[in-house]
């Protein structure tokens, strides 16, 4: 049943991209229009930048679309969220984004719903997982452009040197650690808990440890449960007092010093995405990739990332971008943009073809993790004060005379503001 439901909608993906190319929300005027995208970018550098994705699928669209000019700004994942709100602050909003929230635009009435912009086979074509992490206050408004989930990788070289194996729990992490670490690795395990991504390595270790941001099932945020409070006094006393997590304490440690560490060979373990395998693999780092281990087994679930396409009300011009998207969203467009930089396709037709293709073979493992991964409660309005808490006080739950408790009771502190104000609004 669920195959011959992928390939229905499969099938009507090509015919919904059909129409909107011949003619389904054409402006139906004689002036020229043109739409402003700005979007991340997912490239190391000026050789692999998203910008030339984005120029490369606009002149095709212009190409079948006479009277639509599409201009592209591309900026890093550092500055795009701030670039956008200081548009939007300034009354020139983009007409559509590629960012990593929506909620605060939707929320302000600021956003088209999914429904007024695509056709409905496009609409469809949304991993279900996905669709529902775009809806806030029962519409969809984020439409999901890439997606991600994690996995425990490992240095293969430095692991064989050890004589030691890919942990399945969180002892055999630690008792890898400390061969790790006696065989002169610099990160054993590299715990980056520092301001620039801390809210997904803490939600990857309360899913690790059977807790979460919020109740799987629904409800508040349960960011200071037993469950996350054990988790976080595990990593204080097993990884980071004995000094199995490096040099740099973990809540001065960043993403991308951890992840740029890996690939000089200095890591022995970290949770990482598909990005970071093309990177490490570049320089010539043999990747291993297991499931995140949990205390007593495999983790309760992944952790899944989805980035977030947005369309502003602000000008008015629903019909030609629906059009574009439509186009975006093709099955060819969207293995292009996965090929280029080893991210998961958001739609079902589009993973289908991945899962089936050898060329993707080393994305599969993502893959699977992502239909049972959790995203982050990105539909909140509450969300964006709740991970800036998380990245401003984390750390300190870890660290060797820190109190994991009282860190995470500040945190939900300020969740519980954050959605007391949110329903105020």
């Amino acid at each position: 049943m669920q195959r011959r439901y992928i390939s229905l909608v499969a099938a009507g993906v090509a015919l919904g991209t059909t129409l909107a190319l011949t003619g389904c929300g054409s402006s139906g005027g004689p002036d020229d229009v043109t739409i402003r995208l700005v979007a991340a970018d997912y490239g190391n550098g000026a050789e692999d930048s998203s910008q030339k994705y984005w120029d490369e699928l606009a002149d095709a669209f212009e190409a079948g679309n006479p009277g639509i000019t599409v201009d592209v700004e591309v900026h890093s994942w550092k500055d795009v969220d701030r670039k956008v709100a200081e548009m939007v602050a300034d009354g020139n909003a983009p007409d559509i984004a590629q960012i990593g929230a929506y909620a605060d635009y939707a929320d302000q009435d600021r956003l088209y719903r999914v429904d007024e912009l695509v056709t409905i086979p496009t609409q469809a074509n949304f991993l279900p997982e996905l669709s529902e992490a775009g809806q806030t206050d029962r519409g969809q408004y984020g439409l999901p452009f890439a997606a991600s989930t994690r996995l425990l990788f490992f240095n293969e070289e430095l692991f064989a040197d050890a004589g030691i194996e890919a942990p399945e729990d969180w002892s055999q992490l630690r008792a890898a650690a400390e061969r790790l670490k006696a065989r002169g690795v610099t990160y054993p395990f590299a715990l980056p808990l520092g301001s620039e991504e801390s809210q997904a390595e803490a939600m990857i270790w309360m899913l690790s440890g059977g807790g979460g941001y919020r109740d799987p099932y629904g409800g508040s945020y349960e960011i200071d449960s037993k469950q996350n409070v054990s988790t976080f006094a595990w990593l204080r006393d097993n990884l980071v007092t004995p000094g199995l997590t490096g040099p740099v304490p973990p809540g001065k440690l960043d993403r991308a010093q951890a992840f740029e560490a890996f690939t000089r060979g200095e890591v022995g373990m970290l949770s990482g995405h598909p990005t970071l395998m093309q990177q490490a693999e570049k320089k010539g780092i043999e990747v291993g990739m297991v499931p995140m281990p949990g205390a007593d087994g495999k983790a309760r679930a992944s952790m899944g990332v989805a980035d977030w396409m947005m369309a502003f009300r602000q000008n008015g011009h629903r019909k030609e971008i629906g059009r574009f998207l439509d186009f975006a969203y093709s099955d060819k467009n969207v293995l292009e943009f996965s090929d280029r930089y080893d991210i998961l396709p958001v739609t079902v037709s589009a993973s289908e073809a991945m899962a089936a293709d050898d060329k993707h073979k080393r994305l599969w493992k993502f893959l699977e993790a992502l239909p049972t991964s959790e995203l982050y409660p990105s539909g909140e309005t509450s969300w964006a004060k709740v991970s800036a808490s998380v990245k401003r006080n984390i750390g300190g739950a870890v660290a060797p005379q820190g109190d994991p408790a009282a860190v995470l009771n500040r945190i939900a502190s300020d969740a519980a503001k954050a959605e007391s104000e949110a329903d105020a609004e």
